[in-house]
């Protein structure tokens, strides 16, 4: 159902105006709205549990980890950084510029658009809300029709918290994404699907409007065997809780696939069972402590991905679903055909493939030769290795020896390259994101040499050929007549 063109103009008209006339450039307006938003989370987190439990399933320890301790994080982060962030930078000028001071004034983008995804739904509306506040922008945000329950909250909640006129909530389904996507914004920043981040693009560029995308791809594991046992024991049970205990797979981050070379396949297989009866039980799907698959639509598409012609016979490991509890067994699978859909698209749920190869140096050929992941995560002590990865690869982010815990880092930037995203926000870069770095340069109107001007000579070009290779002696003797 489409929004009514009248009311979403009047939000729209009250937004630009509210910006226009500065409310949201203070350093107390924007302050004001972080700890609102900290008082919101802290005060409906009963009810904040409930709508993640609802929409997707989560436990409580997972939905605080994931969703409200990482934005409490953010917003105490932005909070404590935000005025040396909006200061003005000082930046140093050529002396030929003499007598002049320069800076760099950080100014808010303006009207910012925000369409957030399912999985991570709280947290990946309000994270990147958290940046635009910072920078002193007013923000719409469209939350995913596909956690409705969130996205009611969403809508119900920030107008008793937020500043009613800076910040709307605007839900529904694709024709309203349309329909916002033909106004005119100062920016949008996406997160979702590939597919979908290509018609927000090519929307965008009607109005010239920049955009962040948040995308995926497949974020491969490199397991090295010359690892000890007990680290490679800990390498596990870190991959079983990155791919099965967050959000059951259905992450940007997730890990999509492992390779590791063939000799130590066996040993991986029996040690991701072991760790998955310990951390899940025997029967996850009774064990309450695993996130549900969002929708049919998506069961559906990840049972297409287990059935087709080649990729069930590698199933080594769980692979049952159950329709009426959207819910599929955490599965392994060995070796499957490498062009399936499973391994060229991203699978976004608890499906993982071991790829095997016959040395674990043919991992970095093997990840070139496809997109662009966001994540790489490896784990290994090689050293060349490591120099390898990082220097004939290229990914939004590389981990050694954990999985998704680069995400938790204020002082790194997420983001995705080439197909897994555009841009990068948290910390900092998130108020980087929705800030323009304006040049500003005073200068005096004492001194002005002769030689910036026409009629030209010789001599003003000499001048000129001094001042460009900062040869300033050389200006003083050429001035003095010492130099021809």
């Amino acid at each position: 159902m489409a929004l009514p063109l009248v009311s979403l103009q009047e939000d729209l008209k009250e937004l630009r105006e509210t910006f226009r006339r500065g409310k949201t450039r203070s350093l107390g307006w924007r302050k004001a709205q972080l700890r609102s938003l900290l008082r919101l989370l802290s005060e409906q987190e009963d009810q904040i549990f409930a709508v993640l439990r609802e929409d997707l399933g989560k436990h409580q320890a997972e939905a605080y980890r994931d969703e409200i301790g990482v934005l409490e994080k953010s917003l105490r982060y932005s909070l404590s950084h935000i005025k040396k962030w909006m200061a003005p930078k000082k930046r140093q000028l050529p002396l030929a510029f003499f007598p002049a001071r320069a800076q760099v004034l950080p100014e808010p983008l303006g009207l910012i658009l925000i369409f957030s995804a399912w999985n991570f739904p709280l947290a990946l509306s309000l994270e990147p809300l958290i940046g635009a506040i910072s920078a002193g922008c007013v923000a719409v945000i469209k939350p995913s029709e596909h956690a409705p329950a969130t996205s009611s909250f969403l809508a119900t909640a920030i107008p008793k918290y937020m500043d009613n006129k800076t910040i709307k909530v605007i839900e529904g389904g694709a024709p309203v994404a349309e329909q916002l996507l033909q106004e005119k914004w100062d920016k949008i920043f996406f997160t979702g699907s590939n597919q979908i981040g290509r018609i927000v693009m090519s929307a965008a560029a009607k109005h010239l409007t920049p955009v962040t995308l948040e995308l995926g791809g497949k974020c491969p594991v490199v397991l090295d065997s010359q690892l000890s046992s007990s680290d490679t024991e800990m390498a596990i049970k870190r991959i079983v809780s990155a791919k099965w205990g967050c959000c059951i797979g259905q992450a940007c981050l997730a890990i999509d696939y492992v390779l590791v070379e063939e000799k130590l396949a066996s040993t991986l297989i029996d040690l991701l069972k072991k760790y998955i009866k310990r951390t899940y039980g025997e029967n996850p799907a009774e064990s309450k402590i695993t996130a549900k698959i969002v929708n049919k639509h998506h069961f559906n598409r990840l049972r297409n991905l287990l059935e087709e012609p080649g990729v069930s016979a590698s199933v080594v490991h769980g692979g049952s679903v159950d329709e009426e509890k959207l819910f599929i067994q955490p599965t392994i699978l060995l070796d499957p055909p490498l062009t399936s859909q499973l391994m060229t698209q991203e699978i976004f749920g608890p499906l993982l493939p071991i790829v095997t190869l016959k040395n674990i140096q043919d991992s970095i050929e093997f990840i070139s030769s496809r997109p662009k992941p966001l994540a790489i995560y490896v784990f290994t002590k090689d050293e060349l290795l490591k120099r390898r990865i990082l220097s004939e690869t290229s990914s939004g982010s590389v981990t050694f020896n954990d999985v998704l815990v680069q995400y938790l880092a204020d002082e790194l930037p997420f983001g995705g390259v080439g197909g897994s995203g555009i841009g990068s926000y948290h910390g900092k870069f998130s108020f980087d994101t929705f800030s323009h770095e304006k040049a500003v340069l005073r200068r005096s109107f004492f001194f002005e040499p002769g030689a910036r001007y026409p009629p030209w000579n010789d001599f003003k070009l000499k001048f000129i050929r001094l001042l460009y290779s900062f040869d300033y002696f050389g200006v003083v003797l050429l001035l003095l007549g010492l130099k021809k």
